[in-house]
């Protein structure tokens, strides 16, 4: 099986390909595999080895956190990618589920980094519920072949190519069901024409000049305000966060209004505090957020710039300023969402990132939206000590904590979007384990039921391990006997005996 060493190699030669940030690449690569590995036991010690890093329990946390987000959605190159319907978008993606392989046999590889494998890999295009004919790629969840390895590990990662195969169907039933006057993605005017796309090229030839002009018109369509708002409504929970986002929306819409009128109107801060535990959707809220201002004209693109600390600040002083201001400038004509914000309080370093901050809101305050979010008291404390952050944000969104039955329709939403099946008697066993589990402030929500669906994904393939041709029920249906709580997890059958809980905890992050 390809050594993560390769997959990552492979990974920057397909940023080199498709004009990406080789470095870049090979960091979302080392975030995906530290991901996926993060509950494998000495996973760290392979991560390290396999990176050229010394070695360092530390450094391989702070990866995986950096990468849970990609269990989620594309990483930020497999974004711009699958926005720009980039031809390299399919080799792309394929080198990630590669790294995301290769990273599930670090360390001692169980059920929990099979699920993570599946779910990083199926995110890349999208996630099962959001793909759609325009942001399909053909063949990029072609896992390649390779040699059989003996033993039980390799038999598990099989359900991942599995899972991949079916991913791949997906999308050739979504490209099949376009409209028959819809024609393929034209293929780029150049002189030297990708071969895997031949197909498609003669048919357009006739008309060269033709279809770049049909191209551009849906490249990227801008959704309105009333379509991002029901979007925000069709999530499960946060009602008071709706309400808000409603009215924030409402009031922006006529402050609009009035400028266009010729009449005065107050400067309304646009910047928002998400204020909420891990995992109750302030990504997802931020992300319609930096829509729904796009919508009424206040931000160029929307997109969103997901960061945290270890983004913004460098290793020495003077270069944490260069570094903020580049990011700050990825972001402009969008927003900046900074997790766990308070992180830079506290000393020198973080402190130059705040203030390069706070000047470069002011420079780019007409095409530029910061969202800061984390624990309500901290994002308090971390507000209220510095007068150009107090000044900027006025407007603070609490995210409740969901409910039992908001955390079963998630984890239902959940499997169904990664092509699984998950009937009652899965989600009263969910339920179960829900009364049990304890409430702090650290309880991940919905990210604690995500991880929940990517460790029953791969118990689910340990139980399939001896079939040798799975139906197609069975690949998809999930069993109450899949879903298992932290406290309750045990070896598997012929795995080598489990030693007590893994120094190193998987750090919570935000869904």
């Amino acid at each position: 099986m390809t050594s993560l060493a390769d997959a990552l190699d492979a990974l920057v030669a397909a940023a080199r390909k498709a004009g990406l940030d080789e470095s870049a690449a090979r960091a979302e690569g080392e975030a995906v595999a530290a991901t996926v590995s993060e509950r494998s036991r000495g996973a760290f010690v392979d991560w390290c080895a396999q990176t050229g890093r010394e070695r360092s329990a530390e450094d391989h946390m702070l990866a995986a956190k950096r990468g849970n987000r990609f269990r989620a959605g594309p990483t930020p190159l497999m974004a711009a990618l699958l926005l720009a319907k980039s031809a390299d978008s399919a080799d792309y993606a394929g080198a990630l589920a590669d790294v995301a392989l290769a990273g599930s046999q670090l360390g001692e590889p169980g059920p929990d980094a099979v699920g993570a494998a599946t779910t990083v890999t199926t995110a890349q295009l999208g996630g099962g519920a959001s793909l759609t004919p325009s942001s399909a790629a053909p063949g990029a969840f072609d896992l390649p072949a390779r040699q059989p390895v003996p033993g039980l590990g390799d038999q598990v990662l099989d359900q991942v190519r599995r899972v991949g195969d079916q991913v791949r169907r997906q999308l050739g039933a979504l490209n099949t069901a376009a409209p028959t006057g819809t024609p393929p993605l034209p293929e780029p005017t150049e002189p030297e024409p990708e071969p895997a796309a031949a197909d498609g090229v003669q048919t357009q030839a006739a008309e060269p000049a033709t279809p770049p002009a049909a191209e551009a018109k849906p490249e990227e369509p801008v959704k309105s305000v009333e379509e991002l708002l029901a979007e925000l409504d069709a999530l499960i929970g946060l009602a008071d966060v709706k309400g808000e986002i409603h009215r924030q929306a409402a009031v922006l819409r006529v402050e609009g209004l009035r400028k266009k009128a010729g009449l005065e109107s107050p400067t309304i801060t646009r910047h928002l505090v998400f204020n909420g535990n891990p995992g109750t959707g302030k990504t997802t809220v931020a992300r319609l957020v930096a829509g729904i201002y796009r919508a009424l004209g206040l931000l160029s693109q929307g997109q969103l710039v997901e960061v945290d600390r270890s983004e913004l600040v460098a290793g020495y002083l003077g270069q944490t300023a260069a570094k903020t201001a580049e990011v700050v400038k990825s972001a402009e004509g969008g927003v900046l969402f900074i997790d766990e914000a308070y992180s830079l309080s506290g000393d020198q370093y973080g402190k130059e990132a705040i203030d390069t901050l706070v000047k470069e809101m002011e420079d780019k305050r007409d095409d530029l939206v910061v969202i800061v979010a984390g624990y309500p008291l901290p994002m308090a404390v971390f507000i209220s000590e510095n007068p150009g952050l107090e000044s900027r944000f006025r407007t603070t969104i609490d995210f409740a904590d969901y409910t039992d039955d908001e955390l079963t329709a998630i984890f239902s939403s959940m499997v169904g979007a990664a092509d699984y099946d998950a009937g009652e008697p899965v989600c009263e066993r969910l339920r179960e384990i829900l009364a049990v589990t304890p409430r702090g402030p650290s309880f991940g929500n919905a990210r604690f039921v995500r991880n929940l669906m990517e460790a029953a994904i791969g118990h689910h393939a340990w139980r399939l391990r001896d079939i040798a041709e799975p139906t197609l029920d069975e690949l998809r249906t999930l069993l109450p006997e899949d879903l298992v709580a932290d406290t309750e997890l045990e070896p598997p059958a012929e795995a080598p005996a489990a030693e007590p809980v893994d120094p190193f905890p998987t750090p919570e992050e935000e869904s």
